[in-house]
């Protein structure tokens, strides 16, 4: 195993084609300051680099995934009299981080170990697929400071369950227990917060042993779906298979179905 940079916010450890990011600011409940998101985007652009990286997991230390944006790392900007130019900061730091999640062609697993509320919630969301603790709540808890989800949250979340839940979700800023949001699909799977890390990676050295372009196309393709026709999306999908069945993964397949043997894909 391996821990890759000198980082002050995120700790990153490689294993078996996995990188695990874990938010290291419990005491802060693992707000986004500054660093944090600096320090998000720097690691998930040397991952989408790295080809021995095949799967990435995010969670969080201690007894939350993330409270959202540090609004002590805000003091100065609110010690004011103007209104804060919050869509800037956007812009700055909060969207290449959520664009870099969404276009990279490696899958990211979110193991939300308590809350993720605001910006932790939308972060949550942003991820491919969620597993979650009997600890874990979602709480787009934006409106209750008079602002709107952002980091992508009306985007992702009435795609995960639907306008009218996405509506109630953020108008009201209600928490949304594990057990909900796992009936209602925000998440894939609940455990035991002593099962979390054990199952999460178990699911990701699963994805990080399968083929990795083809998971990448499929991410894309999904991602392209929502602004698609059907007509566009099924040109794009010939336009991916053709890519896909030009890698070593795909020859690898079916000699492997041909010979009744397990693959072993290499990613490439």
């Amino acid at each position: 195993m391996g821990t890759s940079d000198n980082y002050q916010t995120i700790v990153v450890q490689t294993d078996d084609g996995v990188s695990t990011i874990t938010l290291n600011r419990p005491d802060s409940l693992n707000a986004f300051n500054e660093a944090m998101k600096a320090e998000l985007l720097d690691t998930l652009k040397k991952a989408e680099r790295d080809d021995a990286i095949r799967c990435l997991v995010i969670t969080g230390e201690g007894r939350a995934f993330s409270s959202g944006q540090d609004l002590a790392d805000l003091k100065d900007v609110y010690a004011g009299t103007d209104p804060p130019d919050l869509g800037q900061m956007l812009r700055d730091a909060y969207n290449p981080l959520i664009k870099k999640m969404r276009g990279m062609d490696k899958p990211i697993i979110a193991a939300v170990n308590g809350v993720a509320a605001g910006a932790g919630c939308s972060f949550a969301f942003a991820c491919d697929i969620r597993i979650a603790s009997e600890n874990a709540s979602f709480i787009e808890s934006f409106v209750l400071v008079g602002l709107i989800p952002d980091c992508g949250g009306t985007f992702f979340l009435p795609r995960l369950v639907g306008v009218g839940t996405a509506m109630e979700m953020c108008m009201t800023g209600r928490k949304i227990a594990a057990d909900e949001a796992l009936r209602m699909g925000l998440v894939q799977q609940v455990v035991e917060p002593e099962q979390l890390m054990d199952a999460t990676m178990e699911l990701a050295r699963k994805l990080a042993s399968m083929p990795t372009k083809a998971i990448g196309l499929t991410k894309r393709l999904i991602n392209q779906s929502y602004g698609n026709d059907l007509a566009a999306q099924l040109e794009a999908e010939a336009f991916a298979q053709t890519t896909a069945a030009r890698t070593d993964d795909h020859f690898e397949g079916v000699r492997a179905f041909n010979e009744k043997r397990p693959p072993t894909f290499t990613g490439k």
